[in-house]
């Protein structure tokens, strides 16, 4: 009778934590503490915050100076002073470009509070 081959036992390779396993949270989160606690690396953290949003505005408020500034340069040309350019202008360009600045400003805006969160939040609450 031959002999019945055993199959070879089955090898398994553990790469990491398992999925259904849960981190502990740490106690705090450093930076949240150092904001709450209003230390001097906390206040850093605001101020960076408060520079970059100030820094997204006054780029919003050039973008906005440069379009309105540019007016009188375009009507002070002999032809556009009565006629079709200056209802163009007003009516069909600046508008839209107004509006583009405008939305660059909340992108960037929500794209420098959505930054601060990541920094301040809790490494736990990011995955789930």
């Amino acid at each position: 009778m031959p002999e019945e081959q055993q199959p070879s036992p089955r090898r398994e390779v553990v790469t990491g934590v398992p999925r259904g396993a849960r981190r502990r949270a740490p106690a705090h989160t450093p930076a949240r503490s150092e904001i709450s606690e209003q230390t001097s690396l906390g206040a850093t953290y605001v101020r960076a915050l408060m520079r970059s949003q100030l820094r997204a505005g006054l780029g919003a408020l050039a973008a906005l100076a440069c379009l309105v500034g540019a007016l009188p340069l375009v009507f002070a040309v002999p032809r556009a002073r009565s006629g079709p350019l200056v209802w163009l202008v007003l009516g069909l360009l600046v508008y839209p470009v107004m509006w583009l600045i405008a939305r660059w400003y909340v992108r960037r805006a929500e794209r420098n509070e959505a930054d601060f969160t990541g920094l301040v939040m809790d490494p736990a609450d990011r995955s789930g």
